[in-house]
């Protein structure tokens, strides 16, 4: 499988610039001499954007597309289009918003390829996620892209993402564009939502771990044996920039292969805070119980996750404590008390 050579003065629009893989795909896009235009209805929340424009869309709108894919990017060539922006985040908010994850998301899909491709921008990256595969069982042979089908996927996160893939696909087809397609597993590192109902797992558990005392209980949903694989931003990112430089057309899984069940997370996270817990489980959506994803495809392009488990929870945790230090008695450490909001996924 070829990899592309980036074009002189390349170009990079970058959807979803707002938010936490599409704040550091910016910063990595500039390191490597694009020029970027970055896209949200919103600003990075935690530091300035490095985009060299930034542009407040709503990209449910397609009126808003069309703007957000129109003339050049100032200084580049012709761009590529990164397309993260989602309506989206931990199993919390999955497992209430089914109305807005369905329309919202759908409409901000179909949009974007739609006049990403009258604009003539002819290299489109499409961030899909594994929750298009059904559930499995503890122990289960790692599943393959091509394993999406027959579709059975949890949640309807996961039916929107394989519709937008198919669309993306179809587009692909019609227009001739290069489209790439890569299904995230669970992303996770500093600058990303830790408190609200936002954010991941990793992060909730830093964010009660940093806010307990030693000795206190902290409460997770479910039993604690849910697994899941967990990928670290940089790596991530890389893995989105070796992929759209390559020739690979299919859905690509990218991901970790190193997976541990939320017990085991939890243990993590506490060992790196150096804190004497207990947790205390408690009854909430917690999504599939496993997870288990060839990830033979991007591998086969040279990449592999570089951050072990311990390390990106390390610097997580580090970022996250300070997060919590800085917000005080708001940061909802959800001790044992129970009055308080549970974990987010």
């Amino acid at each position: 499988m070829a990899i592309r050579k980036p074009a002189v003065a390349p170009a990079a629009i970058v959807c979803g610039a707002g938010g936490f893989i599409g704040h550091h795909l910016v910063t990595k896009l500039k390191s490597r001499g694009y020029t970027v235009r970055g896209v949200d209805l919103k600003l990075p929340e935690y530091g300035p954007s490095s985009a060299d424009e930034f542009l407040l869309l709503d990209l449910r709108n397609p009126a808003a597309c069309v703007e957000a894919v129109s003339g050049s990017v100032p200084g580049g060539g012709p761009a590529e289009v990164y397309q993260l922006a989602a309506d989206m985040g931990g199993m919390g908010f999955i497992s209430g918003a089914d109305c807005e994850m369905l329309r919202d998301n759908a409409a901000i899909n179909a949009n974007m390829i739609h006049a990403s491709a009258e604009a003539g921008n002819v290299r489109y990256f499409f961030a899909s996620s594994v929750c298009i595969y059904r559930d499995m069982l503890h122990g289960e042979a790692a599943l393959s892209e091509d394993d999406a089908y027959p579709a059975l996927p949890a949640n309807e996160y996961g039916w929107e993402k394989l519709y937008s893939e198919r669309v993306a696909l179809a587009y692909a087809r019609r227009y001739r564009m290069d489209v790439r397609i890569a299904r995230f597993q669970n992303c996770y590192g500093p600058e990303g939502a830790w408190q609200g109902g936002r954010e991941k797992v990793p992060a909730a558990v830093c964010r009660k771990v940093a806010a307990a005392q030693p000795g206190d209980v902290i409460e997770l949903w479910g039993d604690g044996s849910a697994v899941r694989s967990f990928v670290y931003v940089d790596d991530l990112v890389d893995a989105v920039l070796r992929l759209m430089a390559s020739d690979v057309a299919a859905p690509t899984n990218i991901g970790s292969r190193e997976y541990v069940s939320i017990a085991k997370l939890f243990e993590i996270v506490a060992a790196v805070a150096g804190k004497n817990l207990r947790v205390r489980y408690v009854p909430g959506p917690v999504g599939v119980q496993s997870r288990n994803f060839s990830n033979a495809r991007i591998e086969s392009l040279g990449w592999q996750a570089k951050v072990s488990l311990e390390e990106g929870v390390g610097r997580t945790y580090k970022w996250v404590s300070a997060q919590v230090a800085a917000a005080g008695d708001d940061s909802d450490a959800t001790l044992s008390s129970g009055n308080r909001a549970a974990l987010r996924r």
